[in-house]
Parts: C-alpha cells; structure tokens; sequence
C-alpha cells in the first residue's frame, strides 16, 4: 500500500472516531433527560436524571477511593460511565428487572457506543467495565459502592423533603456495601439533616 493510500485511511479513521465521540457525547446529554425510574414507585413523580445520579457517583468515588487507597481517577471513571447505555434503552426500576434480563441488553449497548471510538479511549473504557461487572478489584468495589451510596443519600435526601416511603430503601440496600468507608458514610447519613448543610453555610455567612 502507497503512504498515501495509507494516510487517507488515516485521516478517515480520525474523521470517524471523532464523528463518534461527538456522538457519544450527545448520548451522554440524553442522560440529563431519563428520570431514575425506581423511584416512581416510591411515590417521586420527577425524580433525579441518570446523569444526575452518575455525577454524584463519580464524586462519591473519588472521595471514597482516596480513604480506601486505590486508584481515585480508575474508580472515579468508573462511577461515571457505568449508567452510560441507559442513554439508549433508558433506567428500568427493579420490577422491570425482574421480567427482564437487562444485563445482556446493557453489554450490547455499551459495546456498539464504544465500537467507533479512538481505539485508546475504547479499549480503556472496555477494560473498566469489565473490571466494574467483575467486581473483583478493589477500585470497582468502591465504584460499586458508591453508586449503592449515591442511591442511599438520594434516598435520605427524599426522605426529609416528606417522601416516607422512601425509608424502605435503607433496609435493604446497605447490606450490599463492601467497604469499610462506604458504610461509615452510611452510619453518618442516617443521622444526618439533609437541611443542615446549608443552613449552617448561610448561618455563617452572616
């Protein structure tokens, strides 16, 4: 093949791989319009967006990693794109789940929105979502975890806004956290005044 010809097809490769980025990009926006459906069913008719949720993850991550001494950029990232092909086939609540395999649906996605990426961005991203369903490694539980915490402050948050029903959540999902940081996070959330923050910020402002 003349250099050429070579670098023609070079150039086209990069063409694509940013026309895919775009598009990736503008999946990702699609996040800040799909409601966490679960919480439709404890009563919240406009609830947080999947992109809301996920933002909140990756910052929980990177708190948490750097207190569990693993990587906070790996588990960080890993928070942040886990949702990512919900951006296609949209959140599906627990009873959905139930009639429905999900998890094979959610690999397809993710495996097609990364399919046309630049080859660096895609493979990293591929070995951490292999990494994150695997959960064997350190920084995806902590990934893990603070997506489980993330749901568990939402919910808290929920609760002291009058949604009652919301309280049922903390029965359950706590046993499913692993790390020592996580659930000492949990400990200082149930006792915690979801107004306080804030009222102590404008209190000291004065």
């Amino acid at each position: 093949m003349k250099s050429q010809d070579r670098k023609k097809i070079t150039r086209k490769k990069e063409k694509n791989s940013l026309d895919s980025a775009v598009n990736l990009f503008a999946e990702a926006g699609l996040l800040k319009k799909i409601k966490r459906s679960g919480w439709w069913v404890a009563g919240i008719k406009d609830p947080e967006s999947v992109a809301d949720h996920s933002f909140r993850c990756a910052v929980i991550a990177y708190y948490m990693a750097h207190l569990e001494k693993v990587d906070p950029f790996k588990a960080m990232a890993m928070a942040l794109f886990n949702d990512i092909h919900e951006a296609r086939i949209n959140d599906l609540h627990k009873m959905g789940h139930h009639y429905i395999d999900f998890k094979e649906a959610e690999k397809e996605v993710f495996k097609d929105q990364v399919e046309h990426l630049d080859k660096g961005v895609k493979d990293e991203m591929t070995v951490l979502r292999r990494e994150y369903d695997a959960q064997k490694t350190n920084a995806s539980i902590v990934a893990r975890d603070a997506d489980i915490l993330e749901c568990l402050l939402q919910a808290k948050e929920y609760y002291d806004s009058g949604h009652l029903k919301t309280k049922k959540f903390f029965k359950t999902a706590p046993d499913h956290l692993k790390t020592k940081t996580a659930k000492a996070l949990w400990k200082q959330m149930k006792k915690w005044d979801s107004s306080r923050w804030w009222e102590d910020i404008v209190k000291f402002e004065r």
